[in-house]
């Protein structure tokens, strides 16, 4: 069995992906755009941006959203957990992944962070 990293674009210590064990694993995604530079706003604006990082990474390994099986959300409060929903769901029209959610307080003072992995197909 081979194990394929990918490494983060940000300079920082660790893999941004990892193939390995027919998966594939994601580290946390927060709010970016496409330049690295953290998005701000509501929890809507953050998801959505999340979820298109998201998008560019599974494409990246020649996945969709449709491949995710598990997903990991910290938001830095609960009381956000309806509104995310409403833009989390949209993304996953083949199906919902198994979640956990949990609330923490998050790097770079945002309001988000997503965790993924994928079934290698």
């Amino acid at each position: 069995m081979s194990i394929e990293r990918y490494e983060s674009p940000l300079g920082l210590p660790f893999s941004r992906m990892i193939r390995a064990g027919g998966f594939v694993f994601f580290s946390g995604q927060i709010p970016m755009d496409s330049n690295g530079q953290v998005v701000r706003g509501d929890i809507k604006t953050q998801t959505a941006a999340v979820m298109e990082r998201l998008r560019d990474s599974l494409a990246e390994v020649g996945l969709g959203f449709e491949d995710v099986i598990k997903a990991t959300v910290w938001l830095s409060d609960l009381a956000m957990f309806a509104e995310f929903n409403e833009v989390y769901r949209t993304y996953f029209a083949a199906g919902l992944p198994v979640r956990s959610t949990v609330e923490a307080k998050l790097a770079m003072g945002v309001d988000l962070e997503i965790e993924i992995q994928a079934l290698d197909r």
